[in-house]
C-alpha cells in the first residue's frame, strides 16, 4: 500500500521514501519536534566545572598563601551555601591541626586540635570527605571538642562537612564547612561530593603556595648566609705583600666558615696571632667563630700574654656558648728582636715548625678547648725561634682525603711545605692549598693555615 502526499511516496513495508521532481517535503506538517529540556544535573556539573576552572586560574596567579586560602574559602562557601568555613593545616612536628584561614567563625587561630580528634581526624585517616548530618544526633562521627570550640568561638554547629586536602598523595590539612544555609541547616550527600571535588584544586593551590613561601624563605636565608660569609671575611687579617713575617689563608668548605685566623703588628718588633676552629658546622658554628674572632681582635690589642688572652676568651665563651660547643685555639706572640715565640694552646692542632735545615718539629703542649671548663689557667710556653717557619693549621688540612679515603696527614702536609718553602709567605699558602686540591684531594671541611716566618 502506498500513500501519496505531494511529491513524497512512502513504502510502509520496505521503510523507503523517495522524492519526485526533487521537491523537498514539508515534514513539519506531520511531525512535531520534541523540545529538549535542560538537564539539571548537567547544568550543575557545568557550573562546578566552571568554578573549578576559575579556582585554578585564580590560584595560578597567586603564590601568597593567605590570599590563596581566603580565595578558596570564598568560592567554597558560596558554592556549598555554608554558613562558615575554615582551613586547618597539619603541623607534623606537633601532630596537631592549626587553623590558618577562617570565614565567619572567629578565634579559631588561638587553638590547636590533636590530629586524632573528631571529624577532622577521621577525614585525614580515611582520606575522604565526611558529612555529619546532625551533630547532636549522629554521635558516631562527632567528638566533644566541636562543642567546646562552639563555646569558645560563640558559634553553634548543626551540620559538618570535612574534606581532607590531599596533594601529591599527601594529606596537608582539611577544609571544614559548617551549617547549610537552609531551614534545616543540614548538609546533604550532594554537598559532600561537591566539597570533595572542590578540595582537590584547593589542596594543590595551598601546596604550591607553601612551596613558594618556603622557596622565598630559603632564598632569604641563603642571602643572609652569604652576608654572614662576607662579614666573616672582614674579620680575617689581610696578607701584606711587603716583608711581613705572618700570612694566613682560609678556604671555607661552604659559604660560612667555622675557622678563623688573625694577626697584627703590636709594635717594637712584636707580632700577635691566633688561629681557631669551632666544633661542628653550619650557621651556629660560624656565629660562635665570629664571636670568638671579634673578642680576640679586641683583647689582643691590649693584652700581650697568650695565656691571659686564652683565660679571658674561655670565661666569656663558657658563659654564653651553647652546650656541647667548643673552640680549639692557638694564640702566639712573635718577638722578632729576641727571636722568641710565646705560645698558648687550647686543644688546637700542634703547630709544625720547619727549620731552614729542613727538619720538622712540633709544639704539643695544650690545655682543653675553650668553652668546656670555666675555671682553668692556660699555660704559656716560650721557645727559641730563629731561621724557621711555624705553620698553624686546622684539622681540615691534615684530614682532607683523596677519592680512596686516604687522609693527607701531617707527613703529607710537610711535603707541600718543603715543596713551596722558597715562595713569599703571602703567595706560599695559596699555592700550597691549590696544589693539595689539584692533587685530587676532596675538601669537606674548612681549610685554614697561618705561617710565621722567623729571621
Amino acid at each position: 500500500m502506498y500513500v501519496k502526499t505531494r511529491s513524497i511516496n512512502y513504502d510502509f513495508h520496505k521503510g523507503l521514501n523517495y522524492q519526485k521532481k526533487s521537491v523537498i517535503p514539508n515534514t513539519k506538517m506531520f511531525f512535531r519536534q520534541k523540545k529538549i529540556e535542560p538537564n539539571k544535573e548537567n547544568i550543575a556539573l557545568n557550573e562546578d566545572l566552571a568554578i573549578i576552572t576559575k579556582m585554578n586560574q585564580e590560584f595560578a596567579t597567586s603564590l601568597d598563601l593567605k590570599e590563596t586560602l581566603q580565595t578558596a574559602l570564598e568560592v567554597i562557601i558560596k558554592r556549598i551555601d555554608a554558613q562558615a568555613a575554615n582551613i586547618f593545616l597539619i603541623d607534623e612536628k606537633k601532630q596537631v591541626f592549626q587553623c590558618i584561614a577562617s570565614k565567619y567563625q572567629s578565634y579559631l587561630d588561638e587553638y590547636e586540635i590533636p590530629l586524632t580528634q573528631g571529624v577532622m581526624g577521621k577525614a585525614v585517616l580515611q582520606k575522604k570527605c565526611i558529612r555529619v548530618g546532625n551533630v547532636r544526633k549522629d554521635v558516631r562521627e562527632i567528638a566533644e571538642f566541636y562543642f567546646d570550640l562552639d563555646n569558645k568561638t560563640n558559634f553553634t554547629t548543626y551540620s559538618v562537612l570535612c574534606s581532607p586536602l590531599i596533594a601529591a598523595n599527601e594529606c596537608i590539612g582539611v577544609i571544614h564547612c559548617l551549617n547549610k544555609k537552609s531551614n534545616s541547616k543540614l548538609f546533604e550527600e550532594n554537598d559532600r561530593k561537591l566539597l570533595e571535588t572542590l578540595s582537590a584544586p584547593a589542596a594543590l593551590a595551598i601546596r604550591n603556595a607553601k612551596m613558594a613561601k618556603e622557596l622565598i624563605d630559603k632564598n632569604r636565608i641563603q642571602k643572609e648566609i652569604e652576608i654572614v660569609g662576607e662579614i666573616q671575611k672582614t674579620l680575617l687579617s689581610k696578607n701584606k705583600k711587603e716583608n711581613f713575617p705572618i700570612a694566613g689563608i682560609n678556604i671555607p668548605a661552604k659559604i660560612v666558615s667555622g675557622d678563623f685566623y688573625n694577626f697584627s703588628d703590636l709594635g717594637d718588633g712584636k707580632f700577635g696571632f691566633g688561629v681557631a676552629d669551632v666544633s661542628g658546622k653550619g650557621i651556629k658554628s660560624s656565629l660562635l667563630m665570629s664571636k670568638a674572632s671579634s673578642l680576640y681582635r679586641c683583647l689582643s690589642k691590649t693584652i700581650y700574654s697568650a695565656s691571659d688572652l686564652l683565660d679571658l676568651l674561655n670565661k666569656e665563651i663558657c658563659e654564653t656558648t651553647s652546650r656541647g660547643m667548643f673552640v680549639t685555639m692557638l694564640i702566639g706572640i712573635y718577638d722578632s728582636k729576641k727571636n722568641e715565640l710565646l705560645l698558648s694552646n687550647a686543644g688546637h692542632e700542634p703547630p709544625l715548625i720547619f727549620s731552614r735545615d729542613g727538619k720538622f718539629s712540633n709544639h704539643t703542649e695544650a690545655g682543653p678547648p675553650l668553652g668546656i671548663m670555666s675555671k682553668i689557667k692556660y699555660k704559656e710556653t716560650k721557645i727559641n725561634f730563629a731561621n724557621s717557619s711555624m705553620y698553624v693549621f686546622t684539622d681540615g688540612i691534615t684530614e682532607i682525603k683523596d677519592p680512596s679515603g686516604e687522609m693527607l696527614g701531617a707527613d703529607g702536609f710537610q711535603n707541600y711545605i718543603i715543596k713551596h718553602k722558597d715562595k713569599p709567605n703571602h703567595e706560599r699558602l695559596k699555592i700550597i692549598v691549590e696544589d693539595i686540591i689539584k692533587s685530587g684531594k676532596i675538601q669537606k671541611d674548612d681549610l685554614t693555615i697561618l705561617v710565621v716566618d722567623g729571621n
